[in-house]
Order: structure tokens, then C-alpha cells, then sequence
């Protein structure tokens, strides 16, 4: 398909429908509305169900009805109707259903503001509902990210029977970049046997429900799902990073900056590297162990707290100082960037 120019989220819409989905329920919140407006006219072009929900709560749990027949259902939401998602991302869950939500983050706490942020790591990466999981999640950094990793994360979804989210923020939402929509690909909904189906009488019925009341060993079964999502699913780039002395880690908005970074400082003869983890769960430790010569490790977020760097501390095993770089308002600057990097270096704290 040619390139087109779209904002990033009619990208991420277009590419939903390209990947198969045929089932989106949401509402309306600043800065993801584009998806929902566009589903809105372009899902009945395909033949699929759009619906706007009376709230968030209610989309999610649509999109638990659809997924549990077979359909691949999205949903999006951004800042506190993300948060009011996470009791119904538990039960996809619990009963074992695949489905893809995305969270176009923006920043908070409470009902925020509309500009770009990142401040939802924590509640992506540590299963923001109760209980006993994790979630797949994948963070985009361009608007032809937004519409590849569409594709992948039904596909994910499906291969674990398992919630998947798309990290996306404001900028990448609403930048406008020239894009190649993947080739449409029809999705069976009657192809999976343990999906809900009409039967006739006498027949015995198919029914979703929590599989803690239902699996023999819950605790082995799901444990190994976890364990096969670290071993396999763990996605990155990484920039430079083998004779770097200090290593960013970067994600979605925060990476791009984050390279141009490398650039300048190589040129300055500063050799910063950069690691971009591309599932911020599993996080990608693997990526940590072409950082041989590394001195020190700086994370570039759009937070105040430095979410990710408990998890970079977790993959260095704590062996190097890790510090963060990075604000509630604005994307980082490219000289903030390299002088924190080398301020790092330069206090002897390595």
C-alpha cells in the first residue's frame, strides 16, 4: 500500500481494521478522540461494530463480550479513562480472552491535562486492576509504529489468550508523519474452539468464565504464560550502545529525542548510547547485556517520579548508578539530555 499522510491515531484506526478488527466500543477523551472518530464512519466501510459507550467502564466490558466470540475488539482511552478500564483488563484476564486496549497517555495525576506525557508506566507495567497479573504492552515511537504494532498486538493477544496494551502518548497521537497501512487480513471469528458460539438444543454450551474457578493448577499455568512472555516477547533498538558510557533509555515520544541526543553528543566525542525497549513489559533485559562498557544508565521520561528506573535498575542487577532525566510538561531537550548524561560522569558518582 502507498504511503499516506495521517495523524497517528487515525493511523493506529486504519491499521486496526487492516489487522482484522471488527469490534470497537470507547469514549470520547482528549488527546485519542481521532480513534474513535474515525472508527466511527470508517468501521462501517468494512462490514464491523462501532459503538460509543455510554463511559469507559461500559466499553471495556463490551469489548469482553466481543472478544469472548471470537472477534478481534479494541478499545482506547487516554488518562483517567484508562484507569477506569482496569477492572474490566482484569477480567479479560481471568477468563483467559484475547483483546487490545490502547492508552494515548497524557499527564496527571486526576484528570490532568491534554498534552503529551508519560506518566501511566507503573499503571501499564504492574497490572493497574487487582490481583495477580501482568499485561503484554507495546510502546510505539512513530506513527508507522502505531500502525505496525497494531497488526502484532492482535497477534500477541491471540497467541496467549491475553489482554495486550499499546503505550501511545499526545505527540505521537497527533503528529502527522507519512505512513504505510499494513494489507488487510480477514479474521475468522468462528476459528478458535473455546470461543462462545451458538449451538442447538442438546448441545452443550460454550461459556467463558474466570478460569481460577476452572483450571486445575491456576497458579502453574498462568505462571508459566508469564514465564514464556519474559523468554520470547521481550522487544528493543538499540543505538550505539556496546562502547557507551552512559546508556539512555528511552521510550515512545521520549526515544526519538533521546537519538537525536546520541548524534549530538557522538559528535561532541561523548559516547552515550540508547536503549529503546519496545515492550515496556516484559522489559527487555536482555538489551542491558550489549552495555559492556557502560558507566551509568539515565532514563529519559516525560514523569517526575523516573518510573522506569526501578526496572533499569532491575536489569543492571543494581551494579550501575541509574538516574532520570525528564518533565511533567515538556518532551526533554536534546542539551538536557547530554548535560545530565555528563553530569553523571562528572560528579564521580561511577
Amino acid at each position: 500500500m502507498a504511503k499516506v499522510l495521517l495523524k497517528g491515531n487515525e493511523a493506529l484506526a486504519e491499521a486496526a481494521l487492516a489487522a482484522g478488527c471488527r469490534f470497537y466500543s470507547g469514549y470520547p477523551i482528549t488527546p485519542q478522540t481521532e480513534i474513535l472518530e474515525y472508527l466511527s464512519w470508517r468501521m462501517e466501510d468494512v462490514g464491523g461494530v462501532f459503538i460509543q459507550a455510554e463511559s469507559e467502564l461500559a466499553g471495556i466490558n463490551m469489548v469482553l463480550g466481543a472478544a469472548a466470540a471470537g472477534a478481534r475488539a479494541l478499545t482506547t482511552s487516554s488518562g483517567p479513562g484508562f484507569s477506569l478500564k482496569q477492572e474490566g483488563i482484569s477480567y479479560l484476564v481471568a477468563a483467559d480472552l484475547p483483546a487490545v486496549i490502547v492508552d494515548v497517555m497524557r499527564i496527571g495525576s486526576g484528570l490532568g491535562d491534554i498534552a503529551q506525557g508519560q506518566g501511566d508506566y507503573w499503571q501499564l507495567t504492574r497490572g493497574g486492576g487487582h490481583g495477580d497479573y501482568h499485561t503484554l504492552v507495546l510502546a510505539p515511537a512513530s506513527v508507522q509504529e502505531n500502525a505496525n504494532m497494531m497488526a502484532e498486538a492482535f497477534d500477541l493477544a491471540e497467541k496467549y489468550r491475553h489482554p495486550v496494551l499499546i503505550a501511545s502518548d499526545a505527540a505521537i497521537g497527533q503528529m502527522i508523519e507519512a505512513v504505510e497501512i499494513p494489507e488487510f487480513v480477514e479474521h475468522d471469528i468462528n476459528k478458535f474452539d473455546w470461543s462462545i458460539k451458538g449451538c442447538k438444543k442438546g448441545c452443550e454450551q460454550r461459556k467463558i468464565q474466570n478460569v481460577y474457578y476452572t483450571h486445575p493448577d491456576y497458579e502453574g499455568y498462568l505462571s508459566s504464560k508469564y514465564a514464556q512472555m519474559e523468554e520470547e516477547e521481550q522487544r528493543y533498538e538499540n543505538i550505539q550502545v556496546e562502547d557507551a558510557e552512559v546508556v539512555l533509555v528511552a521510550y515512545g515520544i521520549s526515544s526519538r529525542v533521546s537519538r537525536e541526543a546520541v548524534e549530538i553528543a557522538r559528535a561532541q566525542g561523548f559516547k552515550l548510547g540508547l536503549i529503546r525497549p519496545i515492550t515496556l513489559w516484559p522489559f527487555p533485559k536482555k538489551a542491558f547485556e550489549e552495555a559492556k562498557e557502560a558507566k551509568a544508565f539515565l532514563t529519559v521520561e516525560m514523569n517526575i517520579l523516573g518510573q522506569m528506573v526501578d526496572d533499569v535498575k532491575l536489569a543492571t542487577e543494581g551494579k550501575y548508578p541509574v538516574d532520570h532525566y525528564g518533565s511533567i510538561f515538556e518532551i526533554p531537550e536534546t542539551d538536557g539530555i547530554i548535560a545530565k548524561a555528563k553530569e553523571m560522569l562528572k560528579k564521580g558518582e561511577i
